[in-house]
Parts: C-alpha cells; structure tokens; sequence
C-alpha cells in the first residue's frame, strides 16, 4: 500500500475492536475449532486474529506496525501476502482475509490462491469478507488503494476457475466500516446477523477450499 495509509485511511478505531469481538463470539467461533491451526492474511490491527480462540495463531501483513497490535501468542510474519514460503505445508486449518483482496492486483490474488493451497489441511478451507462492488459502489473507490473489483458473483467465478469450491456465499454480511450509521453494540451485531433484513449490508462473506 502506498504512503501511510494506517495513518490516514485505516486509523485504529475502538469500535472496530468491539465490533470484532462480537463477530467472533457470534459466528466465527462457531467455525474455527480450538485445535485448529488460524492463519489471518492481512492481519493489521489483530481485530479478528486477536479474538480467535485456536491452538495456533498466525498473523500476516506487510504492515511492520502489525507486530505491535496482535496479541501475546500470536505468531507474526511480515510480508506480502501472496508469500507463504515460511508456512508449513497441511498446517493451515482455517484462512482468514478481511478487505484484502480488493488491495491486490487480480494476479497477486491468483499467486496467492495457488499458494495457499498446499498450505491447508485436509479440512483447510479460506474465508474472505470483502466489500461487495454490487451494493458498494459509490463508496468502492474512496479508498484510494483499492485496485480490483469483486461481487458476490465474480470472485466466486474466480475461486471456481482456480481449483477452489465454495461452499458458503453471503452477499450482504455487514456494512462496509464501523464509519457506518449502524451501532456497534454487541448484541446489535448479534441482531444483525440474525436479521434477513441487511440495511448498509455492502460486505460479503464467501467461504471456499480447494476443489478435490
């Protein structure tokens, strides 16, 4: 990312704390087992990494301030993110990336799906949550780092026309930023995800492993 973007696009927010820590407690966990080996691509401020509970944690960004932020226990690398030379390969039960793949070029993405995948175990699946171009688009590009452009319909085709299956596909998950006028209290994020009414829902989550 050019400039220093944590200093002015991606300041440290404590809502977006508050907000992961509900995610997690309210979906996440119900996916991620505690002998499982997590590994966050993009990791930045720790905000999902930091809440996961599992028996090994893995933090990845090119960011060097990310070593500051995630918690005690966390292992970190700091690197792009298509670079996973320093994993073992069949260690990585469950990928995380949040608003990631929007920041690579299409292909540092197709790099870094074919890296991954000798990296998961026999389980080992992926789960990115991404601004939805379909509902965001007058906001995709106030971020000026931002590069590709994915739908709830174009990554999937991407994943599949790379080796992936995807086995889940939300197209409105949450709002795009805790910048929203939606409160970040946690038992309204609980609300929110249970509701099948989405108002600001311009973020998808798209889960997929590789194909057999």
């Amino acid at each position: 990312m050019s400039g220093d973007y944590h200093a002015s696009r991606l300041t440290e927010d404590g809502r977006r704390t508050s907000v992961w820590q509900a995610l997690w407690r309210y979906h996440f966990r119900h996916h991620v087992h505690p002998t499982d080996t997590v590994l966050d691509l993009g990791a930045g401020y720790g905000d999902f990494i930091n809440n996961v509970v599992a028996r090994r944690r893995i933090a990845l960004d090119m960011w060097p301030g990310m070593v500051d932020h995630v918690a005690s226990g966390v292992e970190t690398i700091v690197g792009p993110a298509d670079d996973l030379a320093g994993l073992e390969d069949g260690a990585i039960d469950y990928t995380f990336a949040s608003n990631l793949f929007e920041h690579l070029p299409q292909e540092a993405l197709v790099r870094l799906l074919a890296a991954l995948k000798p990296k998961l175990s026999a389980r080992g699946s992926l789960t990115m949550l991404q601004p939805n171009y379909r509902y965001a688009y007058r906001e995709y590009f106030d971020d000026y780092t931002h590069v590709a452009i994915y739908s709830h319909v174009s990554l999937p085709d991407l994943l599949a026309a790379h080796g992936w299956e995807v086995v889940d596909v939300r197209p409105r998950f949450l709002p795009l930023s805790v910048k929203s006028r939606l409160p970040t209290w946690p038992l309204l994020v609980w609300a929110y995800l249970r509701s099948p009414f989405k108002p600001l829902g311009k973020q998808m989550l798209i889960v997929a492993r590789p194909r057999a």
